[in-house]
């Protein structure tokens, strides 16, 4: 588990915890979103108890038994021994007796901060996943070979060195003469790569002698084995050299001996080695990763399309076999919907032609009777009824059938809600319109003004004033809002309006609301409603840019 956390509070490991503090114990841990709390055995009945009150965001109960003499006590650790010993197992153990003073809350969020530094999408995670041990296998190496393997290395350079200089002090101290000494340095030069030069009479500084330290311990080492004389080193004398000066009998003999000799030059190249292959592979892992994350990307874009009435296509399959499937996949949904809402339409369009010819033979006959007086008045009420049946017909085919036939392209709204207002104010409603300069949006322009139109229709059967209005609300979103000053609705029955056949009104179908609300989320947006300031209702309509 990612991100787990335990809760230990060492006063409640020990009997004389009490009932109570152990329910507190719990009620934190849950609050922290721990996954574990740690209490006394005697005290594990009371704190289950306690979990089963808070609910299922409550810890897991645990204990831990035993502490060792040196470690009872501890606070740090208790908790330290209690994960070695595999008591239980977590990310994180939130120690409230080491944070008395409250500090402990800040764990819950540093685990924040650190999801909010993980990338969140699937190529930085997948990219995160390669790249991690890629480092670590890289460190690892790194230790493995110049750790171990370069420190060996330097030492044996060092003493190859220390050595060839012990060789040659010995054999001036033995050979006395110029000649036998010159004759040692040059072969020392020649043989050795080593420039010595002999000093009579001197005598070393003792502040200059040399002792060990970091830059040069496995030299200093090697020559107080080798040479077991007194020596200085000077690392400045020559930029790419350093001078070995050894105290002799009868003066100081300066060696010159090159940094190439003591140190090895191949850990560059392996640093370079290392480096650019780790780049060229990851390189290679994030273009091959970026390809599957595109078709995962490009089969989500086709599927918000889809949801929201734009038609996109079928995907083209690609990316891992995986991937290929699921496009294909979703291809054949959407092929499949497809001709269930093409069979529908042309099922409904047949049960609209067989529901209109008996109405029509009905307003023939009718109309065949309306030289009778004395039958003008029943008349009149049946073409009533035959203009409503014939109303409901028309919106229950709309609300089956939907808008589905028309394709979604770039429309101004503002001319949209327009052609709505206009059409409103000539069935007789009072109509304000207020909006921005155009608004242009993927929209099925026939549809969406049908939907403005059930609102403001629905809004000018029961109020006297509309105001239609529009305004981006975001950098991609805009909100149309219709405004009335009727009656309004209890908020208790602003959801169940859009429900099918959920009229309010006599004469109404129930179908105007629902049928807006299915354009509007075709379109990827919603419909809301609320009290309007001018003392209705107020619809708002929320759509995507």
């Amino acid at each position: 588990m990612a991100n787990i956390a335990a809760l230990i509070d060492h006063t409640l490991l020990k009997p004389e915890a009490t009932d109570l503090d152990v329910e507190k114990l719990v009620a934190e841990g849950a609050s922290l979103g721990c996954h574990s709390v740690c209490v006394s055995p005697l005290r594990i009945p009371a704190a289950v108890r306690a979990a089963h009150a808070v609910g299922p965001t409550a810890p897991v109960v645990c204990t831990v038994i035993g502490f060792p003499s040196g470690v009872a006590g501890n606070k740090a650790g208790e908790a330290m021994w209690a994960l070695d010993q595999g008591a239980f197992e977590f990310d994180m153990v939130i120690d409230r007796g080491a944070a008395a003073a409250g500090d402990w809350k800040t764990v819950g969020r540093d685990i924040e901060a650190v999801r909010k530094v993980l990338p969140r999408s699937l190529l930085g995670r997948s990219l995160l996943i390669m790249l991690v041990p890629l480092i670590v296998v890289q460190a690892v190496a790194m230790q493995l070979f110049y750790g171990s393997n370069l420190d060996i290395v330097s030492r044996r350079f060092a003493g190859a060195v220390a050595g060839e200089i012990a060789v040659t002090a010995s054999q001036m101290t033995r050979y006395t003469t110029l000649e036998d000494r010159a004759w040692a340095m040059q072969t020392a030069w020649e043989r050795l790569e080593l420039a010595m030069q002999f000093r009579p009479l001197l005598r070393l500084d003792p502040e200059e002698i040399a002792h060990e330290v970091s830059r040069t311990r496995s030299l200093v080492l090697a020559l107080e084995e080798r040479v077991q004389r007194p020596f200085a080193l000077d690392w400045q004398a020559e930029p790419r050299s350093i001078l070995i000066r050894v105290q002799m009998e009868d003066g100081v003999l300066d060696v010159l001996v090159p940094i190439k000799r003591l140190n090895a030059g191949t850990v560059y190249l392996f640093m370079i080695w290392l480096v650019g292959s780790s780049l060229l592979l990851f390189t290679i892992a994030a273009l091959f990763m970026r390809n599957q994350v595109r078709a995962l990307r490009r089969l989500a874009a086709g599927a918000e399309a889809f949801g929201i009435g734009r038609d996109a296509g079928p995907i083209k399959p690609e990316g891992a076999a995986e991937i290929r499937q699921a496009a294909s996949a979703f291809n054949r949904m959407q092929e499949r919907i497809r001709r269930f809402l093409q069979q529908r339409t042309e099922m409904l369009a047949g049960v609209s032609h067989d529901l209109r010819t008996p109405l029509t033979r009905l307003r023939l006959a009718l109309a065949l009777h309306s030289h009778r007086p004395d039958l003008a008045s029943d008349i009149a009420d049946m073409e009533a009824d035959i203009g409503e049946m014939d109303r409901m017909i028309d919106g229950y085919l709309a609300f089956v059938r939907g808008e589905g036939s028309e394709q979604a392209r770039l429309t101004d709204l503002v001319e949209v809600l327009r052609d709505a207002a206009s059409s409103a104010r000539r069935a007789g409603a009072v109509v304000v319109f207020d909006a921005p300069a155009p608004l242009l949006l993927a929209l099925r322009p026939d549809a969406m003004r049908r939907a403005i139109t059930n609102l403001l229709d629905n809004a000018r059967r029961h109020a006297g004033q509309i105001t239609l209005s529009a305004v981006q609300v975001t950098a991609r979103a805009v909100e149309v809002v219709v405004d009335d000053d009727g009656p309004g609705i209890s908020p208790e029955r602003r959801e169940s309006v859009f429900r099918p056949f959920a009229s309010g009104a006599a004469g109404g179908t129930g179908l105007g609301l629902t049928i807006a609300q299915d354009i509007v989320r075709a379109h990827g947006g919603d419909i809301t409603l609320d009290s309007s300031p001018s003392g209705g209702l107020r619809a708002r309509v929320r759509l995507p840019i």
